[in-house]
């Protein structure tokens, strides 16, 4: 059986495509881009940013791996809420950690997370990088900053991978929307 029929059986009630890569792989263009794209096909759909969230429900944690795992594990709670109520939720999130990763799928159902790995090289994120966040770490100015002082390990079996070097946005939302048609949503 593959990835896409044992995401199918549950979609009928939501899911979660939690896309996890470097900071500046296209995590939130990709996000804005699907969510407009299922909301013009009627479909019920909501992002949860990382940035947005770390302003929020999220913003008394840092950047030690504990207060990261805490991160994923509060995003992984509220994804899992929207999925129960039938809405295609869409975590952008750098999650660099394969085991919080795996936590989140435990959190929501492996049923319906769908993991998408969107793939850049580091060099072409820091071309990418309009807020200089790489070069300020790259200072020593941002200490634990996934890719230069902090690992990101990227997944081993994503039922997705974007490569945003090689792809336009539209062509990895155009995946996205293959893979869940194909898994019945």
């Amino acid at each position: 059986m593959n990835k896409s029929s044992t995401v199918a059986r549950k979609l009928e009630s939501g899911c979660v495509i939690w896309l996890t890569g470097l900071s500046g792989a296209g995590k939130s263009t990709i996000a804005t881009k699907l969510n407009r794209m299922l909301s013009d096909a009627g479909k019920k759909s909501f992002i949860l940013d990382g940035d947005v969230m770390r302003s929020g429900l999220c913003s008394d944690l840092k950047f030690s791996q504990e207060d990261r795992q805490e991160n994923v594990r509060r995003i992984a709670e509220v994804a899992r809420l929207f999925a129960e109520a039938g809405i295609i939720c869409i975590v952008a999130l750098i999650s660099p950690y394969r085991i919080d990763r795996d936590s989140a799928r435990k959190i929501i159902g492996s049923d319906r997370f769908v993991e998408a790995y969107v793939n850049a090289p580091i060099e072409v994120c820091e071309r990418r990088d309009p807020k200089g966040l790489y070069a300020k770490a790259r200072a020593g100015h941002i200490k634990d900053f996934t890719g230069i002082s902090a690992p990101y390990e990227p997944p081993l079996e994503p039922e997705l991978a974007l490569l945003t070097n090689e792809f336009n946005q539209e062509d990895c939302v155009a995946k996205i929307l293959e893979f869940l048609a194909v898994a019945g949503r």
